[in-house]
């Protein structure tokens, strides 16, 4: 196997993103190993009724809320490795996360760029990510576990609507 790698892909709304993160968890991931970013507006418009009902708890509420799919990227937003980067309002959860706040990217990046650069993404995508998470959108992305998975993942990815599957 060779060395794992980053296959990430914006999605334009929530049920795009959560139609691919059920499509993954289908290919045998867990949540633990998708990583999900979004503007801090973006988290607040699209899962302000599930943060505050708890539905990352259990899939009870998310279930009446949103499907269960829901709750499984809820969840991954609101426990977990989740970091704000404050002064440029961008929420990080999952493992690029764990990574950021570990290296201690969160205080020291350029700003959204930055944060991406430290999760490993070129800088020329990163710009491309960035206007896309300004813009409402959903930034998910999964450590493939073999070179095989990464085409399957990227297909798959783009397959659901995903813009800019790309794998570092």
């Amino acid at each position: 196997m060779a060395k794992s790698k980053l296959v990430t892909g914006l999605f334009k709304n929530r049920l795009a993103a959560e139609t691919a993160v059920d499509a993954i968890m289908k290919r045998g991931y867990t949540r633990d190993d998708i990583s999900v970013m979004m503007s801090d507006a973006t988290q607040s418009k699209e899962f302000a009724l599930q943060t505050r009902t708890h539905a990352a708890d259990g899939a009870g509420i998310g279930g009446a809320v949103g499907g269960v799919v829901g709750a499984v990227l809820a969840a991954i937003v609101a426990v977990g490795s989740t970091i704000l980067l404050p002064g440029i309002n961008l929420v990080i959860a999952g493992p690029i996360a764990a990574a950021l706040a570990g290296a201690g990217a969160g205080g020291a990046t350029g700003g959204v760029i930055g944060a991406l650069i430290g999760a490993g993404i070129p800088e020329y995508r990163a710009k491309v990510y960035e206007a896309g998470l300004r813009g409402g959108g959903i930034l998910l992305g999964v450590e493939a576990k073999t070179d095989e998975e990464v085409d399957k993942l990227e297909e798959l990815l783009e397959a659901i609507g995903g813009e800019h599957v790309r794998t570092e």
